[in-house]
């Protein structure tokens, strides 16, 4: 999978997992560049995804998840992070085939406080802890299914969670992992 255009990885996982914390780490010791689709969506819209929801509603803010992701997997190299929800799509799963795709799972204590009030995460409004509790129920078998490696990230810091995906990626193989 060293085709140029390709991720050298895709990280999944739900809110609090880390992802743009490790993947700001992974492709920093891997020195590409790190993408999250989050961020491409806030870019393209013109304004942050808690407004995306409120201004557009939830299906305008899937639709353009959706078509940001298929960009990045067809044009990105580096190290790439999906929102949350992303596994939720069907050709999201679909486009992931053959992509190393590393979930990064976590708790629901840890989420919950990793997450705080959630002001900036707009399925998360209300009660954090209940709202948490569902995304993780609905979307942890979906993260499962894309996953080539799944790591869990409770009670450990984002550099020894680096070190677990780098061991990991080379039990499988994986050829370009950077020695670390």
């Amino acid at each position: 999978m060293s085709d140029a255009g390709r991720p050298r990885l895709v990280l999944v996982g739900p809110p609090g997992a880390g992802k743009t914390t490790v993947g700001s780490l992974l492709a920093a010791r891997w020195a590409v560049a790190f993408r999250d689709t989050d961020r491409d969506v806030e870019a393209h819209a013109g304004k942050v995804i808690s407004d995306i929801f409120v201004d557009d509603g939830e299906a305008v803010f899937r639709k353009l998840e959706s078509a940001a992701v298929q960009e990045a997997l067809a044009s990105h190299d580096g190290v790439l992070a999906l929102g949350g929800g992303a596994v939720m799509d069907t050709s999201t799963r679909a486009a992931l085939l053959g992509h190393h795709v590393v979930f990064l799972d976590v708790g629901l204590a840890e989420a919950s406080a990793r997450v705080g009030l959630a002001a900036t995460r707009p399925l998360l409004l209300g009660n954090v802890r209940s709202q948490l509790k569902s995304l993780l129920d609905a979307r942890r078998p979906l993260y499962r299914e894309v996953a080539t490696v799944h790591v869990l990230t409770d009670g450990r810091s984002a550099e020894e969670v680096v070190e677990e995906i780098e061991r990991e990626l080379v039990s499988l193989a994986v050829d370009e992992v950077p020695d670390g």
